[in-house]
């Protein structure tokens, strides 16, 4: 009886022991695959690529001061139809031109102390006129040489131009294409280095777009979106993360 006994509590003792060794067996590789699905690189790709503007904004304004308005609304009168003849017989179009209405400002008296009267000495009236067009050289240039019209006594306030590209739409899905292609090279370089390979894309986030002057290092965490210049470069930026097989 004894060692019918023994022998029951030694199958019941060998029975838990492999019991206990599958169990650790089956909880080792669930926990070894979980943590190899858990695993991911983290990269950033770029893409930059250089864009020649294609739309120009260009201002001139004129100004005009004298102590009556009608006296001071005359001169402006008188010039803004200058600028524009100006305009058209260097090729540009009257289409491409748009006049602002006129602003007028009071000027007054200032006592001893500096401080301003309600007295009315005179006033100063403004006008502008913008171009739009796309034929960006050619108004860059006539920016530049609209201080012509000094020599005609007109006192022209010609504002910096201010470039744009108007397909920054169209490329940019390009150019994050091109910055995802960069970031999965990169990952597979750094799982390449350690023995493993990139799986499937476990999450992506687009980084900000930054349109710098051609050859710049500005960056900004808003993005820079530079207007001063025709050549410029467009950057885009995505951090991507793989799953590590």
């Amino acid at each position: 009886m004894n060692g019918e006994k023994n022998n029951h509590w030694f199958n019941g003792g060998v029975a838990l022991a492999l019991g206990l060794i599958i169990s650790s067996l089956i909880l080792g590789w669930s926990y070894k695959n979980s943590k190899k699905g858990d695993e991911a690189i983290t990269v950033t790709g770029s893409a930059k690529k250089r864009i020649t503007s294609d739309l120009v904004l260009w201002t001139a304004g004129v100004s005009s001061q004298a102590p009556q308005l009608a006296d001071s609304y005359k001169q402006l009168s008188d010039n803004i139809p200058k600028i524009k003849q100006y305009l058209l017989s260097k090729g540009i179009p009257e289409d491409q031109m748009t006049v602002s209405s006129i602003t007028t400002t009071t000027i007054k008296a200032k006592d001893s102390d500096g401080n301003e009267t309600s007295e009315i000495t005179g006033y100063t009236l403004s006008q502008r006129i913008e171009v739009r067009s796309t034929d960006v050289q050619k108004i860059a240039a006539i920016s530049r040489e609209a201080t012509e019209l000094i020599n005609q006594g007109i006192l022209i306030e010609s504002s910096a131009p201010m470039y744009y590209y108007t397909k920054i739409g169209d490329l940019k899905i390009e150019m994050l294409g091109e910055a995802a292609k960069d970031a999965k090279e990169r990952a597979e370089r750094i799982a390449q280095s350690t023995g493993n390979s990139i799986g499937s894309v476990k999450s992506a986030k687009m980084g900000v777009l930054q349109i710098t002057a051609a050859d710049s290092t500005d960056v900004s965490d808003y993005g820079v979106f530079d207007t001063t210049t025709i050549e410029k470069d467009m950057t885009a930026v995505v951090n991507v993360s793989f799953a590590v097989n």
